[in-house]
């Protein structure tokens, strides 16, 4: 072989393992390295939280049996009262057509007294002269008496026209608005000089305040409809307060509505439940709160991180891929139990042995392979 011929050989070997090397590079840059983890025990807590507000179990509303103008103001919001307690008076302003009435009422009443007691003090000058007999003279006073007791009862029904009151009422006198129940006065709507209606049939009556017993409260919210059917009753609750940091009361549920309501297009459902108060803290009524619901839990369950998961676009079954070699993983679909948002349950498709992948950025080519 000629000096020439070997130089070129070498110059075609050297191309050769040049192009070899390139290769193996180019097929080692090809190559992405994913990290694994592998299924683990865990317990996973499926949870809700409804919003709403804390309120007390018992509220009572004080209204006036008399329509007038409030006249005095004796108690203030915040004020621990008993049952009998005075809290406000009222002034009666006389209704122009109840005090003609009243008052016809009186005169209509004073003439039939008159013709009475004339009928029967010339009966019991009979009776005593023996010209008519005991039972008509017994007529004629009990007519009398009767008369006398109509115009009794006209005075004092003009008294309550004009006054709200009449003598012998005492304390049941309607101008004194009193505390039907005990508790902490937690509203007082109106003031002194407002015009203030009775409760009756057709109307509520004007509110003069409001009772609370603070020492019991609930708390009131609502849930989306495709959470209600998980409750039942006697469920424990955590209730947040917005306005005490870092304290969460006990709850029990005791109240789920039998009916929704439709609220921005979705059905809520509104819920009650008992709280647990703790002595220092002091809950003021209608606080918003938030109540953490747990609707399942699971203990000691196989489970994997949700962002292990992907989904097939075509069938839109959840799938992982599990290390087979080095850099080569193979798709296996799942079969998913309850999620708490960052780990989920799974049911089958993989071990606790398997180690799947944790996925990098996809590349193109495998958003193709999602597709596909």
């Amino acid at each position: 072989m000629s000096k020439r011929a070997k130089v070129i050989l070498i110059i075609v070997l050297l191309l050769f393992a040049a192009v070899l090397v390139w290769l193996a590079k180019k097929n080692k840059k090809n190559i992405v390295e994913f990290e694994t983890e592998t299924p683990f025990k865990t317990t996973i807590v499926k949870k809700t939280v409804a919003t709403g507000k804390v309120i007390p179990l018992e509220e009572v509303q004080i209204k006036p049996q008399i329509a007038g103008i409030v006249d005095k103001v004796v108690a203030e919001e915040g004020q621990i009262v008993k049952a009998g307690d005075l809290i406000a008076t009222v002034r009666v302003v006389p209704n122009v057509e109840a005090l003609n009435s009243a008052n016809n009422e009186i005169k209509n009443a004073k003439l039939a007294f008159d013709n009475a007691k004339v009928q029967f003090e010339r009966n019991k000058s009979l009776f005593e002269k023996g010209v008519i007999a005991r039972q008509e003279f017994e007529n004629s006073e009990l007519n009398y008496n009767n008369a006398n007791q109509r115009l009794s009862n006209a005075r004092s029904n003009m008294d309550i026209v004009k006054r709200g009151t009449t003598a012998g009422l005492g304390s049941a006198a309607n101008t004194n608005i009193r505390a039907t129940s005990s508790g902490m006065i937690v509203e007082i709507p109106i003031k002194k000089g407002a015009q203030v209606i009775q409760s009756n049939s057709f109307n509520d009556g004007t509110t003069i305040a409001t009772i609370a017993d603070m020492s019991k409260m609930i708390f009131e919210g609502k849930v989306d409809e495709s959470e209600v059917g998980k409750l039942i009753k006697g469920t424990e609750l955590q209730v947040s307060l917005g306005a005490i940091e870092n304290k969460k009361f006990p709850a029990k549920l005791n109240f789920i509505a039998p009916k929704g309501t439709e609220e921005g297009g979705a059905v809520q459902f509104k819920i009650k439940a008992d709280v647990t108060l703790d002595k220092n803290y002091f809950i003021r009524a209608g606080y918003s709160a938030n109540a953490d619901i747990v609707l399942e839990e699971k203990d000691s369950i196989l489970a994997i991180k949700e962002a292990l998961l992907r989904f097939n676009k075509k069938t839109e079954k959840p799938y992982v891929e599990v290390k087979t070699g080095e850099g080569k993983f193979e798709k296996k679909e799942l079969e998913l139990g309850i999620s708490d948002g960052v780990n989920i349950e799974i049911i089958s498709g993989v071990t606790k042995d398997d180690e799947i992948k944790i996925w990098n950025k996809a590349s193109k080519d495998e958003k193709k392979k999602d597709e596909d």
